[in-house]
């Protein structure tokens, strides 16, 4: 008896998390570009493919894959994400920037789309967006020490020492490693040497 449709999906997603479990990327690849041709529409297929590219440098043909299934899914976040990271490591930042902001749009509590609309901007020198994304993303992400480091890098680059300050006191309560690299790259936050 042949398989239905929703017994064929099932057995496409185990198999492949269990490819991708073992690290098995080659097979899971194989598996994946299997299931595109039995099923070109496969949002799952598509954005797994697109991971799978992405990590292997292919970055315009991941995004060609991004963009195929978000023309299937618009309202995927998690997919815009993926594009804008994609775009950004393509270095075209208002690509990216344009994916991110949709990803925030769509799913407002997606931290690491706040954070990866905060690089693009930083990247682009718009300081003041910049804080604005990364604060969304410390709110979202409180103990994430990235995005602290990153918003007392643009406190430091905007002069606002004692925000950046506040930032390195606040970091090496959690994340002393964090605290010192923003010390020695700042200059800010240190103990006064002794005479």
């Amino acid at each position: 008896m042949p398989l239905t449709a929703a017994a064929h999906t099932f057995w496409f997603r185990s198999r492949l998390f269990g490819l991708l479990t073992v690290g098995l990327k080659p097979a899971a690849a194989r598996l994946v570009a299997q299931r595109l041709s039995d099923a070109p529409d496969d949002a799952h297929a598509l954005a797994t493919l697109a991971h799978l590219l992405a990590e292997q440098g292919q970055h315009p043909v991941a995004a060609q894959h991004l963009q195929r299934l978000l023309t299937l899914c618009p309202d995927d976040a998690r997919a815009w994400f993926n594009l804008g990271y994609v775009y950004e490591q393509m270095g075209q930042p208002a690509d990216a920037e344009t994916a991110f902001t949709r990803a925030t749009q769509l799913a407002p509590r997606l931290d690491r789309a706040w954070y990866g609309l905060a690089l693009c901007l930083i990247g682009q020198e718009r300081l003041d967006e910049a804080v604005v994304a990364l604060r969304h993303t410390t709110e979202l992400q409180p103990m994430g020490p990235h995005a602290w480091y990153q918003l007392a890098r643009v406190h430091a680059q905007r002069r606002e020492r004692d925000q950046a300050e506040q930032i390195i006191q606040h970091l090496s309560g959690f994340e002393p490693r964090v605290a010192a690299q923003l010390v020695r790259e700042t200059g800010l936050g240190a103990a006064p040497a002794t005479p």
